[in-house]
């Protein structure tokens, strides 16, 4: 059976989520019971502030560790450090690390939006994040679509963040690094937050991960004008966007919202990429315009912006030894016309 000394070596190896040390550092383990015939472990945990996004993360984490080690039911209840204790491991002013939302910083926020889900941006987001490194950029991407997350399984991403010291290193893949709420939840479980638990973990992104100097953080926006999407034009006072949309007359019509949204919170919506907007036949080579025409053409005429591009329905070449399903390679014909999106983007932002 499960003894209280494994229960604490295994708790004790784990992180205080605001404090950024093990909870053996903090002395955070206040008490350990078990319950052998029931086989029942009950534990009280000090952390540095509770009822938040961050606890039950670690909730989870313990939850899912103590189990491992055979318990069937785990009891948990979270206590805050005091005052005198949290000020025993405060980080002074002057060695606070700079992030991408300090003063100065030069990286251009690009975030991809678009007014309705199925409209393929997720899968514009992860291939402009990725053209952009090829044309030799450096590249963050941020899932921020919390609810809808996509971004590893469309990067063909098996690994996970890790901690090295106080900040979490981004996984990197196809020269783009990236964070997710993907990361931090387990067996693709649904997340059931609320707004402002989903804005402190957008605002841990920006501030607690370590991007280094990146020239692009792109931003998969989940989408429509809801909490998320509105965090982060809080959060960013200087932001591009792109707008993402079909050519099928409602989809581009709802996409305006988005649009005068970001209008609205002084955004810079740069241009318009037009998802879906043909099948060609592999047999004849003949167009066929499954959701209409014009679409994308007429949101930009209604932004005031530029249509950047055309985006085909094809599927990506799947390589089975380095599996990506939704990236398109350089040299695929939607490889190079995200390419070319991208060389228009740089274009704009560096004027």
């Amino acid at each position: 059976m499960i003894t209280k000394e494994q229960v604490v070596q295994a708790l004790e190896q784990l992180t205080d989520p605001f404090l950024y040390k093990t909870l053996k550092e903090t002395n955070a383990i206040q008490e350990v019971t078990i319950k052998p015939e029931k086989a029942h472990v009950s534990i009280k945990i000090a952390i540095a502030k509770t009822g938040t996004a961050e606890q039950m993360q670690l909730q989870t984490a313990v939850v899912k560790l103590i189990k491992e080690l055979g318990a069937q039911t785990v009891g948990l209840r979270f206590t805050e450090l005091t005052e005198e204790e949290l000020k025993a491991f405060e980080v002074p002013q002057s060695e606070a690390p700079k992030t991408l939302l300090s003063p100065g910083t030069k990286t251009v926020f690009l975030a991809v939006a678009s007014g309705k889900g199925g409209v393929g941006k997720s899968t514009v987001s992860v291939n402009l994040a990725v053209a952009l490194a090829r044309l030799g950029k450096k590249v963050g991407i941020i899932d921020a679509d919390i609810y809808g997350f996509s971004v590893p399984d469309m990067m063909g991403i098996t690994k996970r963040p890790v901690v090295r010291g106080e900040r979490i290193i981004p996984v990197e893949r196809f020269g783009v690094k990236v964070i997710s709420m993907g990361f931090f939840v387990e067996d693709n479980a649904p997340v059931i937050w609320r707004g402002p638990m989903l804005g402190k973990m957008l605002n841990h992104f920006f501030t607690e991960v370590e991007w280094g100097d990146l020239d692009y953080l792109v931003l998969d926006l989940p989408p429509g004008t809801g909490d998320v999407a509105l965090d982060i034009h809080a959060m960013l006072p200087a932001c591009k966007e792109v707008i993402v949309t079909t050519p099928h007359p409602t989809a581009s019509f709802v996409a305006a919202r988005a649009g005068a949204m970001a209008l609205r919170t002084e955004h810079e919506i740069i241009g318009v990429v037009e998802n879906m907007s043909y099948f060609e036949s592999k047999l004849t080579g003949e167009k066929e315009y499954v959701f209409g025409q014009g679409g994308g053409q007429k949101l930009a005429e209604e932004l005031q912006t530029k249509l950047l591009g055309h985006i085909p329905l094809q599927q990506p070449d799947w390589n089975k030894e380095d599996f990506a399903p939704s990236v398109y390679e350089e040299e695929h014909q939607i490889g190079k016309i995200y390419n070319h999106i991208a060389g228009q983007i740089i274009d704009i932002t560096i004027q």
